[in-house]
């Protein structure tokens, strides 16, 4: 088996394909180098394949698949040509060999998935998907878009901004408040709708006290305030990037623990150092 069959053996595994928003999104193996090296024995996961984070899993010769949880190739090409970026960042992996696998919607809805892994920094609660994937693949029942999650106990919403934060990593969210969550006696957060990156489409049918996201727009947000639910936003990535360390990362190491490269070494998982959200807060 081929260093790259193993890898998508074990993606496939953790975030089964079946799962992916397939009427628009662009998962699974994306380049395919016809002359990878027999040398490869890592795994480079990222959220964005940037040409920073590109030539930063280059420079390491081990590496051979590229796990880029967002798809560096996502509308049609005519043509490749290193003026356009992506496709400049196409042409420099196959010509190093390198494979570039992306999961992107999978991981979103697969158990134990991106929006898994917010929930499970909310504090004591159950979780169950916004819409539940019908016939999804064994060891998947549960599965689906989006997550609410319902507190045992209402907490104030300046309780969940900060779990927030504590799990993200981040200094700082924007938060929109609705009237009712501004005291807290009658104000507590019972419900959040989450979903990572661009929450508007899957969050706005959704009847909660709070929308947990990457990002959501103006008017969207202006309408989530109407109905009374207030907003948590972290940008895009944010809402993705820990997860990769924290449940991506142990989860490939576990099903690669037995498997061995062409010249048998042990495959090693790394993650981007590079990769971060372009937005920041000054």
């Amino acid at each position: 088996m081929s260093f790259l069959s193993k890898i998508v053996r074990c993606m496939r595994t953790i975030a089964p394909l079946e799962l992916a928003e397939t009427s628009w999104d662009n998962v699974g193996v994306l380049v395919e180098p016809p002359y990878p090296s027999t040398s490869f024995s890592k795994v480079f996961l990222t959220i964005d394949l940037t040409p920073q984070v590109l030539e930063e899993a280059l420079s390491d010769p081990k590496v051979g698949t590229i796990v880029s949880y967002h798809p560096p190739i996502f509308n049609s090409m005519k043509r490749l040509t290193i003026s356009d970026v992506k496709q400049n960042i196409v042409m420099k992996a196959i010509a190093r060999g390198v494979s570039i696998y992306s999961p992107h919607t999978a991981c979103d809805n697969c158990v134990n998935g991106v929006n898994d892994w917010l929930a499970s920094g909310l504090g004591d609660g159950e979780t169950v998907a916004i819409e539940l994937k019908e016939n999804p693949p064994a060891g998947q029942e549960g599965s689906g878009t989006g997550r609410i999650f319902t507190y045992h106990q209402p907490v104030p919403l300046s309780n969940v901004i900060e779990r927030v934060k504590a799990l993200t990593g981040l200094p700082f969210v924007r938060v929109a408040t609705a009237d009712a969550h501004r005291a807290h006696q009658s104000g507590l957060i019972k419900t959040v709708a989450i979903c990572a990156g661009s929450g508007s489409s899957v969050l706005g049918p959704v009847k909660a006290d709070l929308y947990f996201s990457g990002e959501m727009g103006h008017h969207d947000v202006l309408a989530a305030l109407a109905q009374g639910t207030s907003v948590i936003l972290c940008e895009h990535t944010n809402t993705e990037r820990g997860y990769l360390s924290a449940v991506l990362k142990p989860a490939l190491e576990k099903l690669l623990v037995d498997e061995r490269s062409e010249k048998g070494e042990k495959i090693e998982v790394v993650v981007s150092t590079l990769d971060c959200d372009p937005l920041v807060i000054v």
